[in-house]
C-alpha cells in the first residue's frame, strides 16, 4: 500500500469559487478522480494522498490556479478536458505526451476564446502545427471544421498565410444545384453556411465583411477550385466524404507555395450514390507513403456538442453493428 504524502499549494489572491466551483463541486470531483484529499485552509490548499496520485494532481492544480489568476473561471468542461488529457497520456506511452498548456488555448478571437477540449482535438491541433496537409476524420460534433477554421484564423493573424479559402462540395444528398431556387449565390450559400458560422464565432462581423470584400477570406464550392493555384493560403475542404477521388485529387493539387490544407469529413455520413467511391475513404491508402501528410481520427470521445450527441452517435453505431434492424 502506498505511503500517504502531503503537499501544499498557495491559494493567495485566488477566488476559490472560480477555482473550485459552487459548493466546492470541482474540489469533490478532483478528490474522487485522483483519490486524494483536498482541504483549503488559511490561503493554502492541503493535498494528501498516495505518491502516484500526488504526482499526477499537483501539475493539474497548479495549471488551474494559473488560469484563475489570469481571470478565468474553471468549469466542469475544463475538468473533463484535463481528465481526458491525463487519461490518454497514461495510455499513449509510445508517443510524447501532450501537456495541458501545449494547445489548450487555440485562438483568442475577436468574439470568443477557442479552446481544445479533448485529447483527440489536441492531437489534431498538433498535427496542423506540424504538417502542411492534414485529414481530420470523425463523427459530428468533434470540432473538425471549427478547429480548422480557428487555426486558419490564427495563421492569418500571425501572417503565416495571406488568405483563407473555405471549400465545400455544393451537391449533397443527391440534390442538384440546378433544381434549387435563386441565383448562383442563393443556390450555394446554404451549403457554405456552416463555414460562415464558424468564422463568425471568431471574427467580428465588420472584420469578416471586410475580409470577404478584399478576398482575404473566400468561401466557395469545390467546383470553383478547378484550374486555380493557391499560394500562401490556408485551404479547408469541409464535408470531404462527399467528394469523389478525382475531386479530391483536384483539390489537393491546387496547393501552391507556402500553403496548407485541412480536409475534414465523416465517413459514416456519405451522401454519394456509391459510398465506396468517396475520395475521403480512398485517399488514406493512396497518401500513406507521402511525407508531410497526417491523418487524425476523432471519435465519440471527442464530441463537444450537447452531452446527448455522443450517446446518439453510439446508438447509431450499435444499430448498424446489429445489421440496421434486420
Amino acid at each position: 500500500m502506498s505511503e500517504e504524502l502531503q503537499r501544499t499549494l498557495s491559494l493567495e489572491g485566488l477566488s476559490l469559487v472560480d477555482l473550485f466551483g459552487e459548493q466546492d463541486c470541482h474540489l469533490r470531483s478532483l478528490e474522487e478522480r485522483f483519490g486524494v484529499r483536498l482541504v483549503p485552509r488559511n490561503g493554502k490548499l492541503l493535498i494528501s494522498g498516495p505518491l502516484p496520485s500526488i504526482t499526477t494532481v499537483m501539475p493539474l492544480l497548479e495549471h488551474l490556479c494559473d488560469r484563475v489568476r489570469g481571470g478565468e473561471v474553471i468549469t466542469a468542461e475544463d475538468l473533463r478536458y484535463a481528465y481526458s488529457m491525463i487519461e490518454h497520456n497514461e495510455e499513449d506511452d509510445a508517443s510524447a505526451p501532450i501537456s495541458l498548456e501545449t494547445v489548450e488555448v487555440l485562438l483568442r478571437g475577436d468574439r470568443s476564446l477557442v479552446r481544445v477540449r479533448t485529447y483527440g482535438q489536441a492531437r489534431y491541433v498538433e498535427a496542423m502545427k506540424a504538417h502542411d496537409v492534414v485529414f481530420s476524420i470523425g463523427p459530428a460534433g468533434t470540432g473538425k471544421t471549427y478547429l480548422a477554421v480557428a487555426w486558419a484564423v490564427r495563421c492569418l493573424k500571425e501572417k503565416v498565410i495571406d488568405r483563407i479559402v473555405l471549400v465545400r462540395p455544393a451537391v449533397e444528398a443527391g440534390e442538384s444545384l440546378g433544381f434549387l431556387p435563386g441565383d448562383l449565390r442563393e443556390k450555394v450559400d446554404p451549403y457554405l453556411r456552416p463555414l460562415y458560422d464558424a468564422l463568425r464565432e471568431m471574427v467580428s462581423y465588420e472584420k469578416l465583411q471586410r475580409f470577404l470584400q478584399l478576398g482575404v477570406v473566400e468561401v466557395a464550392p469545390l467546383a470553383y477550385m478547378r484550374g486555380r493555384t493557391l499560394a500562401r493560403s490556408f485551404v479547408i475542404l469541409d464535408e470531404a466524404q462527399n467528394t469523389t477521388l478525382l475531386q479530391m485529387k483536384m483539390f489537393l493539387t491546387r496547393l501552391g507555395s507556402a500553403s496548407r490544407a485541412v480536409v475534414t469529413g465523416d465517413i459514416t455520413q456519405i451522401d454519394l450514390e456509391d459510398p465506396a467511391a468517396s475520395g475521403l475513404v480512398l485517399i488514406r491508402k493512396i497518401l500513406a507513403p507521402v511525407t508531410g501528410v497526417r491523418f487524425v481520427d476523432l471519435s465519440d470521445r471527442d464530441v463537444v456538442r450537447h452531452r446527448l450527441v455522443r450517446d446518439i452517435i453510439n446508438a447509431f453505431e450499435q444499430y448498424e453493428r446489429e445489421g440496421g434492424g434486420r
